[in-house]
């Protein structure tokens, strides 16, 4: 890959992250408000929606849609071109799927998105409208309790990143990331979380044949208000988006790619495991 190949990538690699940071950072902060204020929590397409109101939303939407569109090239660039270094072994090969495949599904929200910006709804349609369309198909059910699945392993993976401090090994080391590795973990694993409550809901919807179970992230949130101290749970919960699209911000500053980045770059996992 010529240099400037990998520096235009690089830059494409950052725009997506930078428009998955302003996402959460939207969706965390409206719940956060949420908690204080006892209003009603807004999952992804609700926040965006708010966000098209305020000024230069629309600017904003368009931002974030580009963006989008960015984070997909990169993932799938990613998982052809293997700049990651997972191999050809049947791990490998799963890790580069998966990355091709949530590059297409941002691709897809950032579709969503530039609707919204021109005037429209965006085609972002809801969990339970999603869950009723597949549940009509054959074997609808199976394929809604399939996604709940992926979504779960999501969660939990995303979980054990942060819990386990793998995300490390692709950060490369400074001061400033140093200092805040314990509001990445944070990030992480709270992302974890509110993944595996989506999960939940879309199994019990499949479980009990009823669509109307199904919730996404504004739902989960919305659980968590519902609870014993749910305004805390739910502030925390906003609070923990916020710091997952804060863990975005910084990988688009300083994330380390085998195939792109110097080999002299030392990773924030190395840099702490040199200081124990």
């Amino acid at each position: 890959m010529s240099s400037s190949s990998v520096h235009t990538l690089k830059w494409i690699m950052r725009a997506g992250y930078g428009a998955r940071a302003a996402i959460y950072l939207v969706v965390g902060g409206l719940a956060f408000k949420a908690a204080l204020w006892s209003g009603q929590a807004e999952g992804t397409k609700g926040a965006l929606a708010e966000l098209r109101a305020t000024p230069l939303g629309v600017i904003a939407l368009w931002a974030i849609g580009i963006g989008l569109f960015a984070y997909m090239v990169w993932r799938i660039v990613a998982g052809i071109a293997d700049v990651e270094d997972h191999g050809h072994d049947a791990k490998g090969i799963t890790a580069r799927g998966g990355q091709i495949t949530t590059g297409i599904i941002h691709g897809i929200i950032g579709l969503s998105v530039i609707g919204l910006a021109m005037g429209g709804a965006g085609t972002d349609d809801s969990a339970q409208d999603w869950t009723q369309k597949i549940m009509q198909m054959p074997m609808g059910r199976w394929l809604i309790g399939a996604a709940a699945a992926v979504i779960a392993g999501a969660g939990i993976y995303y979980a054990y990143k942060g819990w386990s401090g793998k995300y490390k090994e692709h950060l490369a080391a400074s001061d400033f990331t140093t200092q805040v590795d314990p509001v990445l973990t944070a990030g992480l694993v709270i992302y974890g979380a509110l993944l595996a409550l989506v999960a939940t809901s879309i199994g019990f919807a499949a479980f009990n044949a009823d669509p109307g179970q199904a919730g996404g992230l504004g739902a989960a949130l919305t659980e968590l208000r519902g609870m014993t101290y749910g305004r805390l749970l739910m502030g925390a919960a906003g609070l923990g988006l916020v710091a997952f699209a804060f863990y975005n911000f910084v990988e688009a500053a300083y994330r380390v790619v085998p195939k792109l980045s110097s080999p002299d770059v030392e990773t924030l996992a190395a840099k702490l495991k040199s200081v124990t």
